[in-house]
């Protein structure tokens, strides 16, 4: 298994473009493969290494969503219970009945703000969401929310918790305690270590060109998912520290490979980190069960959620999976991230796999270079 996934990830760099990643498998708890290779910035002044950070954009939304069930969990929360229960500013404009378990799987009709709100003003963009009327009915559309699922799941962590932030709850009872080397709003001690982004080159299958089409269309869905709020438009601005510090859980995340896939571990073996249950039953239960299989209106292709989870989805007349992007299993989870990164759970495999790169593909999911990477894995 090591040798077939030192050679899909060389074979990236000669074939596919790669200019800096790191891959981490851990089986069973236990770190299995770490490999790292490449360089920082096309500069070529500094070398990749298992120790590089790098923004993850949408994978942050996997850590985020664990963040939202243990704070539910603590509060004896379930996935039906009304927003408004914990954030009562949320009732206003047709969201009274919108539940948890909606807003985590992209079913809320959220997915955008009419009013034009800066991303970096977190009280306006909040404000926003509370004036908002649902765009598409409440639990009957699938529509992923890019950038607002962050705000909505921060408040609801922030209501819930008395916490500052998601991302401060994050470091508080995951980060520090797993020593994760990753976080939802990076300190400044580690703005050095992180690689610079570049954006993919066109290379389309056939849910890219419907995804791609409906993103450059005016007033579309997803245009107006993927600009609400504004701000932060350019591959370019990710690599500032501006947007590294404010910890987005939509898509702020920064980290390594191995700090996500660490994560991750946990969650396929079984929510026990050194012989402790860390993660109660019912917060694996949600990251795994099905909750909406669709046609996203937003991403353009059929995508399964759980809780705040990506599956792969299942084929209804077979059973058996119509996608591998998180292996084999059927009840494996996790969430990629814009240009290839990823991380992901096998709970019955007990493998997690996490992959973070600098030079993106284009793409509304992984692609050819993620793709191989998850096929060495087959069989584990």
């Amino acid at each position: 298994m090591r040798a077939a996934i030192e050679q899909s990830f060389a074979d990236n760099f000669v074939h596919h473009g790669e200019l800096g990643a790191s891959v981490s498998v851990w089986q069973d708890g236990v770190e299995v493969v770490s490999i790292a290779s490449g360089w920082m910035s096309r500069e070529r002044s500094r070398p990749w290494t298992s120790d590089t950070l790098v923004p993850v954009w949408s994978a942050t939304k996997g850590p985020a969503a664990l963040c939202c069930l243990l704070a539910m969990h603590e509060a004896q929360l379930s996935l039906e219970t009304p927003v408004a229960d914990v954030w009562p500013e949320f009732f206003l404009h047709g969201k009274e009945h919108i539940t948890l378990g909606q807003v985590l799987s992209h079913r809320a009709g959220l997915f955008a703000l009419t009013e034009k709100v800066p991303i970096f003003d977190y009280d306006s963009v909040i404000t926003a969401l509370e004036r908002q009327a649902p765009l598409t009915p409440p639990g009957e559309v699938q529509a992923y929310h890019p950038r607002t699922w962050g705000f909505l799941v921060d408040e609801i962590v922030r209501r819930i918790t008395g916490a500052e932030s998601l991302g401060h709850y994050f470091r508080e009872v995951l980060g520090d305690p797993l020593d994760l080397d990753f976080w939802i709003g990076l300190p400044h001690e580690h703005h050095g270590r992180v690689g610079t982004l570049y954006p993919g080159k066109m290379n389309l299958g056939a849910d890219d060109q419907a995804f791609l089409k409906a993103f450059n269309t005016a007033g579309a869905l997803t245009q107006r998912a993927f600009a609400s709020p504004i701000g932060l438009e350019g591959i370019h601005e990710m690599n500032k520290p501006e947007s590294w510090i404010p910890g987005y859980p939509a898509l702020g995340g920064v980290g390594s490979a191995k700090g996500l896939a660490a994560l991750y571990a946990v969650l396929a073996n079984g929510g026990k980190f050194r012989g402790e249950q860390i993660i109660p039953a019912w917060v694996l239960q949600a990251l795994r069960k099905p909750l909406s299989q669709a046609h996203d209106e937003v991403l353009q292709t059929t995508i399964s959620f759980s809780a705040g989870q990506m599956l792969d989805p299942i084929d209804p007349e077979t059973g058996s999976k119509t996608r591998n992007l998180f292996g084999d299993g059927v009840n494996a989870h996790g969430h990629p991230g814009a240009g290839g990164s990823i991380a992901w759970a096998d709970p019955d495999s007990g493998v997690a796999f996490a992959y973070v790169m600098n030079q993106m593909e284009t793409g509304v999911l992984p692609g050819p270079k993620v793709q191989r990477l998850i096929s060495a894995l087959s069989g584990l």
